[in-house]
């Protein structure tokens, strides 16, 4: 029976053959496609709800009548839906919901009155009648509903509406299909049907808004109460900067249909360039704050056992939005085939076979109305595809970081920080890009399981070659999925490994330009790279591989379906054969996607493991400390058989019977040798080891100050407050107690002055000072100080120990770990380590005598002391009356002298930003830009080759569907060759196939050069950037280079250009194809052309600047997260995590904002681009059934209509993708910033090369030396002239801020002289090559690094001495035992920033690395600051009989270290003020000799 009958009577069996499945299909058909059966179930739903509203009405009616005897008449005016509020307000929402039952009812009383006006007399139209009057009334009294939900203040629509409404949509949705189905077949029957067909096309897209109302529920009535409002106000004003709210969060529901509510910020946009402050805030429900919470909500409980927590969590945050993505993509599917379904009845129509002359008509409108589903659809889907992926992204990263702040020492030291970093900017971003994926994994087998359906209704049979080759398409996409799947999980490997050396490489920069590895590191990055590089290769050419096979397939399917049809003989016609290409078209888009969705998939897979493990990982036990706030008793910290680990599974214990009871307000000092688990003890009462056993007690709040300074990037101010409110009086008192004053008064800002990345432009003993002044600030309980005094001179460090330690902290309970024995007669408690193990306690008297531990470090540092006493009794005349200068620090306003990097980036007078804002460029793309892109690896010739492939690819496509049409047409039928129609076709494909395979190798091989050229060029770049960039530029700008940059050009650049430049050509065949043959067209192109161009500017102006943006804001959330995971410990202490992770979120959102808004504009203008394409594809379908049939032949229609359906998405592809290309070409630009940096001189000048021995004597003349860290400051130096004889040992001593360290600078050339010369024997080594210069001299610097590795390549790097050597090295520098009592010898783990070994060790295995080089030139830079007395005087001992022959040009704040040197330089405020032996300097009134008198002395003063 057909499908356009309008009988009631049951489908009857058609022959006794039939199977069971046949008679199945049969009455399913009648059941859902046939009139009589559908309108049966839209009555059935009407009466229904007309039934139940009206039970629901009387019942409560009757309840109101008889439960209050006296008040009937106020009862009538309760409503029947009530929510009890008083002031509302109606949204967009309210008023189109109502709308839309007003049209529905109108719409049908008009249907009705038509039924009426009809001749009633037959039977069939009294039915009609009847079912039009119980349409409008059932639509009638919803609107009614609608209008007393307003008056009763109902917040959401009764369920019963709801599911009729959720009923109605896809009865209507059935309506419309099989009015489909009978206007394109050829019943006459099906004429009578006309009042239903447009009834249901025009109620389609009204039901589909009552759709969507029933699933949110929402009446659109909102309520202004004290209990609605509060949570979205104060989320919105907790994170509201100068920014308003996204207009997403009120936008009404038209505004969101159609993305209005973005106009404000592209009106803003195309104007002018946006500034983060013009980027509005996200919504309150789409906010990182939010988002995480529900993320540990659903984080599964520890019963469940999950493997795939992270996994499961996602699934249980989104599964609501998952399901509605999925909703749209069916919607899209079901209107997606219209077009290839209607290609028949046009090339019928224009061939004279018409049912009525306004066939051609309906035929224009059905199509445009499923255009404009397929369009909505698709863009909503892809919006709400990639709100998801932010919205995973807004709920990981907070996460990620939460959990960095929790992980255990051993886990921290597991994950690196370049591997973090990774989890959070690449792995969440793959999860984030995979959701607009995904749907297209089980899409893909629906979409062509319908179109092998429609195939099989044109070509019968033949359809099983199609079937056969797509499923060979499919088996090739698993096998290569699989394959890219290796590919991508080792690049993915090599990418971590390499950013963990660019991190360590730009962390250590100071060090690695002192000691000449540039060329080192350059190698073992490039090492990395070129690993990265052959697994990238890999991958690219596989890719390219799957998408040649892809672009090939429908031409190819084509072929072999079209040589079977031949052979089956099945009559090929136009329509026919311009069907199936359209469908094969159509199939093209998921078959393409389809392995890269895989792909996709397997890399979230993979992400989402390595999530996983890392949100597994072990944390740091809460329970491993008993912590209480306000107890009672006098014991502040206490110990009881105490065993700790570092290794949360090691059985090596680092700490061993720890007992010890700290009295509160008692000052305890923690003494010992290197290594002896001083700093480890600290640890664990703050809770950082893993307890093996035994308890810890802790009463009160704690504070902490790191033996290696953690200062993070802001001003010194916000260091020091540390996230409390300013109280003045204590913030200043604080700055006094730590000698931070005279510091302050230096810089040109004072507190205001903004410290970088790491501190880097503060010296050691400013960093220490102010990590001190934080802990006095936080007025906490008990001070926990890791060997404050180690960067600190001796009057700096007395002064600290009289007004901090003595006085500020007097009556707290402070545990101090010191190498100054000249402080410990003053402290309350003495505990000796050694081992892991207190082997002594006491006060100072009792245990001096009591073991031998203590009284060798005693011995060692009175031996150290005998040289002083010796000149102070000596020349106690002169040195009782100090010189003023000595009495009064230097006034002088550069830099601080006390470490590796004084001052070098004095702020300007007009700002106190010592870290500059990012640069970025506005505007345009620039051509130049592009031209860098495209010409970098072959020149021009290599763009002009891929575009002439491209071309001629297009082409032969072209002359492909030239020839179906010219075969298949009616005046080609009669003569007929099949043998010729398959070889001719079959040759176009093999040729197209040729061309589209070299295109896709030639364009993946110029990808993968052009990135490793730029990959080259901006390492050779920042290895040779001089110091001052690095001091200036946080890490993160140039990891967010290094790692998403990179991995945009590596991988996304030259898919997307490959892209664009074949959806260009794509478009421009339509054009001419189109208009070739609809030729009225071409005046609707120019205006298409026109607007697309437009469109596309005024888009692109507003999102070029969002996605530079977007870079921006991205590297302040991976810098704050390194910052946070390198200072976790001092976080931890002051129990700052809240405080942190809040501002983790305030960036996270800030970042968020960005990519929302981006993604907003892009489908903003995808929809108006689609939907002007549409239109202009419509009205060439309109003329094409307007223009005489002697004009247009019906085999040009079916070509014409052929490639005109895919007009609209190749169009806005094309557009697209070349904004996307723009976009992704601000990674280009980005990089190319920092490939032409400013450079260092030449690392090598050939012409001056010095002799292989130099410096053979030592001989150091320094002739008039100026130095300025830049043109237009003040100077630093101001005319040093000495002269240093061959194997002098001379110590350099001044006061803070004197220039000692920038001294050492010049000589390595760090910073360039502004005059004056240096000589080393003879020669000026302004004229030698850095890398000449700075390899011939040995350095101790005052921060000891270690790189992550081994022992082996730490004190030989280059590899460049024996085993034997490396051992006596490690001998002489007492480091042999230890390193000889691991498992690993030599090659003994040294994890990042050598966190496993003390750093006395680290300093010990720096002057190893010394000892190796044997350099004539020795300098140090407080290289003995961490280490005890005792260890002291072996390391001078060594230096003394090694470096013999050596100049040794030594900083020190220890008296003693400068005692025994030959002679003395005293620096003051720039200038060489003493210059003498110390027995010289003693014997009349100097400086030094004030220096002295106050270390002699600073142990009774306090």
């Amino acid at each position: 029976m057909s499908l356009a009958s309008f009988s009631c009577a049951f489908p009857e069996k058609q022959t006794s053959g039939d199977t069971f499945l046949s008679t199945l299909l049969q009455w399913l058909g009648f059941i859902f496609l046939s009139p009589c059966p559908q309108r049966t179930v839209l009555s059935f739903l009407d009466v229904l709800l007309l039934l139940f509203l009206s039970v629901f009405a009387v019942t409560k009616l009757w309840k109101r009548f008889t439960s209050h005897g006296g008040s009937h008449t106020d009862d009538l005016n309760k409503p029947l839906i009530r929510n009890n509020r008083s002031i509302f307000v109606t949204t967009i929402r309210f008023k189109l919901t109502l709308t839309a039952a007003l049209v529905l009812t109108i719409l049908h009383t008009v249907a009705c009155i038509l039924a009426f006006r009809s001749s009633s007399q037959v039977p069939k139209r009294q039915v009609d009648e009847v079912f039009w009057l119980v349409q409008a009334i059932t639509h009638a009294v919803l609107a009614v509903l609608i209008i007393h939900e307003k008056r009763f203040e109902a917040v959401t629509h009764p369920l019963s509406v709801r599911v009729y409404w959720f009923a109605n949509f896809f009865v209507i949705l059935l309506f419309s299909v099989s009015a489909v189905i009978r206007l394109v077949s050829d019943v006459d029957e099906a004429k009578d049907l006309k009042l239903d067909d447009v009834v249901s096309f025009v109620s389609l897209p009204v039901s589909f808004f009552l759709l969507f109302v029933a699933v949110k529920g929402s009446t659109g009535v909102v309520l202004s109460t004290e209990e609605t409002e509060p949570l979205v106000d104060e989320e919105t004003q907790l994170f509201e900067g100068k920014s308003e709210v996204a207009g997403f969060a009120s936008a009404s529901l038209f505004s969101k249909a159609f993305w209005i509510w973005i106009n404000p910020l592209l009106r803003k946009g195309y104007k002018s360039a946006l500034k983060i402050d013009d980027v509005p805030t996200l919504s309150p429900e789409h906010r990182a704050e939010r988002m995480s919470v529900i993320f540990e909500s659903n984080w599964p409980k520890p019963n469940e056992r999950s493997k795939h927590p992270a996994r499961l969590t996602l699934l249980r945050c989104f599964w609501k939005e998952l399901a509605f993505i999925a909703f749209l993509g069916i919607v899209r599917l079901s209107v997606m085939f219209v077009g290839p379904v209607l290609i028949q009845s046009f090339v019928d129509f224009t061939s004279g076979k018409r049912s009525s002359p306004y066939e051609g008509y309906y035929l224009v409108l059905i199509l445009l109305v499923a255009k404009f589903i397929e369009v909505m659809t698709t863009h909503h889907f892809n919006f709400n595809s990639q709100k998801l992926g932010m919205l995973i992204r807004c709920t990981l990263i907070p996460s990620l970081y939460r959990k960095g702040l929790m992980l255990s020492c051993s886990s921290r030291q597991d994950h690196g920080v370049g591997t973090i970093v990774n989890y959070m900017a690449v792995d969440t971003q793959q999860l984030s890009d995979m959701m607009l994926q995904l749907n297209s994994v089980w899409m893909m087998p629906l979409q062509v399981s319908i179109a092998l359906f429609l195939l099989y209704r044109c070509l019968g049979a033949s359809v099983v070659t199609a079937f056969l080759g797509l499923l060979g398409v499919f088996v090739f996409a698993v096998i290569s999925t699989r394959r890219n799947n290796t590919f991508q999980y080792n690049l993915m490997k090599n990418r971590d490994s390499r950013m963990k050396v660019v991190n360590e490489m730009l962390n250590y920069m100071r060090v690695i330009k002192f000691q000449a590895w540039e060329e080192h590191f350059n190698q073992k990055i490039m090492g990395f790279r070129e690993k990265e590089y052959g697994w990238l290769s890999k991958l690219m050419f596989s890719i390219g591989v799957n998408i040649a096979v892809m672009w090939s397939t429908p031409l190819l399917v084509s072929a072999l379906t079209f040589g079977t049809a031949v052979l089956l003989g099945v009559k090929l016609d136009a329509a026919t054969v311009f069907t199936t290409t359209s469908v094969f078209k159509i199939l093209q888009e998921p078959i393409r996607t389809f392995p890269q969705s895989m792909i996709s998939l397997s890399q979230a897979m993979i992400s989402l493991e390595r999530l996983d493990k890392f949100m597994l990982t072990r944390e740091l036990s809460n329970d491993s400390v008993v912590r209480e706030q306000g107890c009672d008793g006098q014991t502040a910290v206490e110990i009881i058989d105490g065993t700790f680990s570092w290794d949360d599974d090691s059985l090596v214990k680092d700490l061993k019977n720890i007992n010890l009871e700290i009295k509160k307000g008692e000052l305890t000092a923690i003494v010992g040798i290197v290594g002896s688990g001083k700093s480890s003890l600290l640890a664990s009462i703050l809770g950082e080891m893993h307890k093996i056993s035994g308890m810890v007690h802790v009463c009160g709040s704690v504070a902490y100050v790191a033996q290696t300074s953690w200062i993070q990037n802001g001003t010194i101010e916000e260091n020091i407050l540390f996230g409390l409110p300013m109280d003045r009086q204590r913030y200043n008192e604080a700055i006094r107690v730590c000698c931070l004053e005279k510091d302050l008064e230096m810089m040109d800002y004072g507190d205001q002055t903004e410290i970088g990345e790491r501190g880097i432009n503060l010296s050691g003993g400013q960093k220490q000072r102010i990590q001190l002044a934080r802990a006095v600030y936080q007025d906490c309980d008990i001070y926990l100080l890791d060997d404050v005094f180690s960067a600190v001179d001796a009057h700096t460090g007395s002064e600290i120990f009289k007004e901090c330690v003595r006085g500020a902290l007097k009556g707290k309970t402070t545990i101090l770990v010191t190498h100054q024995v000249d402080f410990l007669r003053n402290v309350d408690l003495i505990l000796v380590m050694r081992d892991g193990m207190i082997v002594q306690s006491g006060k100072y008297n009792d245990i001096l005598d009591s073991g031998l531990d203590f009284k060798a470090l005693v011995v060692a540092h009175e031996t150290s002391m005998e040289l002083v006493e010796q000149g102070v009794v000596e020349h106690a005349e002169n040195l009782s009356k100090p010189t003023k200068s000595s009495e009064e620090p230097s006034n002088y306003k550069g830099t601080n002298g006390e470490s590796n990097s004084v001052d070098r980036l004095e702020s300007t007078k007009k700002s106190s930003k010592l870290v500059k804002e990012e640069e970025r460029e506005t505007g345009k793309v620039s051509l130049h830009v592009y031209k860098l892109y495209c010409t970098e690896a072959f020149g021009w010739w290599g763009i002009t080759v891929v575009l002439l492939l491209s071309l001629l690819w297009q082409a032969t496509m072209m002359a492909g569907d030239y020839w179906l049409a010219y075969e298949t047409s009616e005046e080609r039928a009669k003569m007929f060759n099949p043998s010729l129609f398959v070889s001719v076709y079959a040759i176009i494909t093999a040729v197209a196939v040729v061309l589209v395979m070299t295109r896709c190798f030639f364009f993946t091989l110029m990808g993968l050069r052009t990135a490793q050229i730029f990959f080259t060029q901006i390492l050779r770049s920042i290895l040779r950037a001089p110091m001052s960039f690095f001091d200036t530029t946080p890490s993160g700008r140039i990891l967010s280079r290094a790692s998403n940059d990179q991995t945009n050009v590596d991988v996304l650049l030259p898919l997307f250009m490959g892209l664009v430049i074949a959806m260009y050509i794509t478009v421009l065949s339509t054009f001419i194809i189109t208009c070739q043959n609809s030729w009225p067209t071409v005046f609707l192109i120019i205006p298409l052309v026109w607007l697309n161009i437009w469109y596309r500017g005024y888009y692109l102006a507003s999102s070029r600047e969002l996605t530079r943006l977007d870079s921006i804001t991205k590297a302040p959330v991976i810098h704050h997260f390194s910052e946070s995971i390198a200072g976790v410990m001092t976080i931890r202490a002051f129990r700052k995590q809240k405080k942190f992770c809040e501002e983790n979120l305030k960036r996270v959102n800030d970042n968020l904002r960005m990519d929302f808004h981006n993604y907003s504009c892009n489908v903003w203008v995808g929809v108006r681009l689609e939907l002007l394409g549409s239109f202009v594809f419509c009205f060439s379908a309109l003329f094409m059934i307007i223009l005489p049939s002697s004009i247009i032949k019906p085999e040009n229609v079916g070509l014409s209509l052929s490639y005109g359906l895919s007009l609209n998405s190749a169009l806005f592809w094309a557009v697209f993708m070349s904004c996307m290309v723009e976009n992704k070409l601000v990674s280009v630009e980005r990089i190319k910033q920092f490939t032409n940096l400013p450079s260092e001189p030449e690392w090598n000048i050939k012409d001056h090369l010095p002799p292989s021995n130099w410096p053979s004597q030592g001989n150091v003349d320094i002739n008039d030396l100026q130095v300025r860290y830049r043109p237009n400051t003040p100077l630093v130096l101001k005319g040093i002239s000495l002269s240093i004889s061959g194997g002098e040992k001379v110590g350099v001593v001044g006061r803070t801020g004197s220039g000692k360290s920038t001294l050492i600078q010049v000589f390595f050339r760090l910073v360039e002289p502004a005059g004056g010369k240096i000589i080393i024997d003879g020669i000026d080594i302004s004229v030698l090559g850095l890398h000449d210069l700075r390899s011939r001299f040995g350095i101790i610097p005052q921060e000891p690094v270690l790189l992550e590795g081994t022992i082996r390549n730490n004190i030989d790097p280059i590899g460049q001495y024996t085993d034997d050597e490396i051992w006596k090295s490690l001998e002489r520098c007492q480091l042999k035992e230890v390193v000889a009592a691991k498992p690993e010898k030599l090659d003994s783990l040294v994890v990042d920033n050598g966190e496993n070994w003390s750093v006395g060790q680290r300093q010990l295995l720096c002057l190893g690395r010394v000892m190796l080089k044997k350099s004539r030139l020795l300098f140090m830079d407080e290289a003995t600051a961490s280490v005890d007395s005792q260890t002291d005087g072996v390391i001078q001992k060594i230096i003394r009989e090694d470096f013999a022959a050596c100049t040794i040009i030594s900083i020190a704040h220890r008296i003693p270290t400068v005692m025994d040197c030959d002679r003395v330089l005293v620096v003051d405020a720039g200038l060489a003020k003493e210059f003498d032996k110390p027995s010289n300097l003693l014997q009349r009134q100097s400086l030094f000799g004030a220096l002295v008198q106050e270390y002699a002395n600073r142990s009774n003063g306090i």
